[in-house]
């Protein structure tokens, strides 16, 4: 029978991790049976030698398999995609319902902001009404009747991840990308998916901020979700920039709606979300290629038809049940809104995303503090993208803040995130790469 020690010591001897102490240690982890003392060796050991592949897969699933493991009886594919975080990215609140209309069916299960960057939860918690909480029977029930639900894990899914989650953090190994992989994972293939589309941000504003620190995780992803049994891809996408104009609670919600309603359509969002909706489409059979899934995703947007499955989904959810057709009125507005004048003439050249990222938290978009309460209604809207030309005053951002302090502190971080040069630069592209099993 394994224990904590010996486990621990193989690992610290690169003497592996087999299924059996995998198992067991997850076990520990979710029943408190491990300490915290030793939970932090552990993720040590595996930060400083690694897992093999075999290992990585075995890891993940004996962490799923710590709590419930949904298991679903329907009509077509069980869906989902992940995104590791960054700057205006609201492509969810689209992929979602787009999905759905497609025929899938999407349980996905998100998390809140993370550092620097924006949690789903918290977006669709400034909708007024909308519940992240709700119980297995509900979820089922939901997903089966509207075909998507964006909510939140539930105490039983995955809790060796939320105590290793949580360990990781303080002892120096967020930055695994074993641990990484399996905590991912573990939490997805929780919700019983069939197909796991995967967004790797890469840039300025991602956790990964090299190419090939990208493209290791997006292969770790892939291929620990294959072996686990979840047909998976990958698309390294840029971070270089926020995805949207918005970063901010309701004011990505707000886009997402202009975009998806095709009121006032961004086209970066836009690109981004019809290739991983294609990606998923061919990963549960729906789509015969990627072309043909891009026609999906982009019909069932232009149509209107995504939107009203987001409009149903939130009024399942306690939203208001006109939220699609009145969302402007229905989302919270700051009080103070400050326009930030370009302070020279020249060419948007480089931008700190996530600078502008920790501008949007200082703000109280985020938390600074676990239990911070945020104010979903402050951010930034209208930001300027790399190679935009500007007059010397002309706006590169507006600020949406609580108060006239607060915005002005804000206004220093957003021009000192951009950088305006004399040549126009050359653009980021939307997608670097694509990687499949």
């Amino acid at each position: 029978m394994p224990d904590a020690r010996t486990i621990i010591a193989a690992l610290r001897d690169r003497k592996g991790l087999p299924g059996a102490s995998a198992e067991w240690f997850a076990d520990g982890l979710a029943s408190d049976g491990v300490t915290d003392a030793q939970a932090g060796a552990f993720a040590m050991a595996v930060f400083l030698n690694g897992l093999s592949e075999a290992e990585r897969v075995g890891l993940t699933l004996a962490m799923r398999d710590s709590g419930q493991v949904l298991d679903w009886a329907l009509p077509g594919p069980v869906l989902d995609k992940h995104s590791t975080g960054g700057i205006g990215d609201c492509t969810s609140l689209l992929l979602a319902p787009a999905l759905a209309a497609c025929g899938a069916y999407v349980p996905m299960i998100s998390g809140r902001g993370l550092g620097h960057t924006g949690g789903t939860l918290d977006k669709l918690e400034a909708i007024p009404g909308y519940r992240t909480d709700i119980s297995t029977d509900d979820l089922h029930r939901l997903v089966a009747d509207t075909g998507c639900a964006i909510i939140g894990a539930t105490g039983d899914i995955a809790p060796a991840d939320r105590r290793l989650y949580a360990i990781r953090d303080v002892t120096g190994t967020v930055e695994s990308i074993d641990l990484i992989t399996a905590s991912i994972l573990s939490k997805k293939l929780a919700a019983g998916l069939q197909g796991l589309v995967l967004d790797v941000k890469v840039g300025t504003g991602a956790f990964m901020k090299t190419m090939d620190r990208a493209e290791a995780l997006a292969k770790s992803l892939v291929a620990t979700a294959e072996g686990a049994g979840c047909r998976a891809a990958a698309l390294i996408t840029d971070m270089n920039q926020p995805l949207a104009s918005s970063a901010g609670n309701a004011l990505e919600v707000l886009e997402a709606m202009e975009t998806m309603t095709g009121n006032a359509v961004n086209q970066a969002l836009w690109d981004v979300t019809v290739a991983l909706g294609a990606e998923a489409l061919v990963l549960g059979g729906l789509a015969s290629d990627e072309e043909d899934g891009a026609d999906q995703v982009d019909e069932a947007l232009t149509s209107g038809r995504a939107a009203e499955v987001f409009g149903r989904m939130v009024a399942a959810l306690g939203g208001p049940g006109d939220f699609v057709d009145r969302y402007p009125d229905r989302l919270p507005a700051a009080r103070v809104v400050r326009d930030v004048p370009a302070p020279r003439a020249g060419f948007v050249t480089e931008i700190d995303a996530e600078a502008l990222g920790h501008a949007v938290v200082h703000l109280g978009g985020g938390r600074l503090r676990g239990g911070d309460r945020i104010n979903p209604s402050v951010g930034l809207s209208d930001m300027m993208p790399i190679g935009e030309p500007l007059a010397a005053g002309e706006t590169i951002a507006r600020i949406h803040a609580a108060s006239d302090g607060d915005a002005e502190a804000a206004l220093a971080a957003v021009i000192a995130a951009y950088r305006i040069g004399e040549d126009d630069p050359e653009e980021p592209p939307l997608i670097h790469d694509r990687i499949v099993a």
